[in-house]
């Protein structure tokens, strides 16, 4: 079984295809459960990746919904790549589990749409903005802890430029004008925002200083996760007030925060320009 560091998008996808075919073959959670000698309970962690896919489970369920042995076979053989760790479990203990779920999805998709009210969004912050800004909201933790923190994020920015996934990342203005770590800090920061424009598939929006209210203004961080599995909807991640996170995955919900983001871009300068006070906003898509 895959040591707990949260679900990669194999496991998902493999989740995903157990509860419809259950659905498809018209099998209740209990019948299901009874197949295995089971709870419900148990089918329902299945079918929400929320524990590791037994092979022999697998079998009895594929067997209890009728599934051929032509449509049974690529998942079978799927279950071995599914249930291996993701590519962050290394860095799990200074982690918490909404991140470990929701760098589960990122580290597949395609597309990151990331707003921030107030701060650089994290995926296009030097190691530097990032220590510093640490450093402040995380005062008691260790060096070497944050160090840890700093090193996670430099692999999921590198693996995001690796697979060619596009970002589009929108904040306001004033978050050139929060001094963060300094003004060498910030001089770094600044640079690698002006840079974006040299990289394929990165669109960064700011919104002015002197810009009137937009369809995100007071929203906490968002970010719009697309992955192109099929059996995987879109998600939206919700960084509340007070450490509380909230992952949407409900169609209506995310729908909502889409035709927020796409608004609030709309209404702030295209990409290419530059508000005053910030650098030029980049595209390269």
């Amino acid at each position: 079984m895959r040591p707990r560091s949260g679900p990669t998008v194999e496991h998902r996808v493999v989740a995903a295809r157990l509860r419809m075919l259950r659905v498809r073959a018209g099998v209740g959670l209990q019948a299901a459960a009874s197949a295995l000698g089971a709870h419900p309970a148990t089918v329902r962690r299945i079918e929400r990746a929320e524990t590791g896919l037994d092979s022999g489970q697998v079998r009895v369920l594929l067997e209890c919904y009728g599934v051929s042995a032509g449509e049974a076979e690529p998942i079978m053989a799927g279950l071995t790549a599914a249930n291996l760790p993701g590519w962050w479990h290394r860095w799990r203990d200074v982690m918490e589990p909404w991140q470990q779920e929701v760098i589960g999805i990122e580290s597949s998709a395609g597309l990151v749409r990331t707003w921030h009210p107030a701060l650089v969004p994290e995926l296009l912050r030097t190691p530097a903005y990032e220590a510093a800004l640490s450093r402040t909201l995380m005062p008691a933790e260790s060096s070497a802890r944050r160090d840890l923190r700093v090193e996670l994020l430099g692999e999921r920015q590198r693996r995001l430029a690796e697979r060619g996934a596009a970002l589009w990342a929108l904040f306001p203005a004033a978050a050139l004008h929060t001094r963060v770590g300094g003004a060498a800090v910030m001089a770094r920061q600044r640079a690698l925002l002006e840079d974006a424009a040299h990289q394929r598939g990165l669109t960064v929006q700011v919104t002015p200083l002197d810009a009137p209210p937009h369809p995100l203004t007071g929203v906490p961080p968002l970010r719009l996760l697309r992955v192109s599995a099929p059996e995987i909807g879109d998600r939206v991640v919700l960084e509340t007030p007070g450490s509380r996170v909230d992952i949407l995955d409900d169609a209506a919900g995310v729908t909502e925060y889409r035709i927020r983001l796409d608004d609030a871009c709309s209404a702030a300068p295209p990409p290419g320009a530059s508000p005053p006070g910030a650098p030029a906003a980049a595209s390269n898509a």
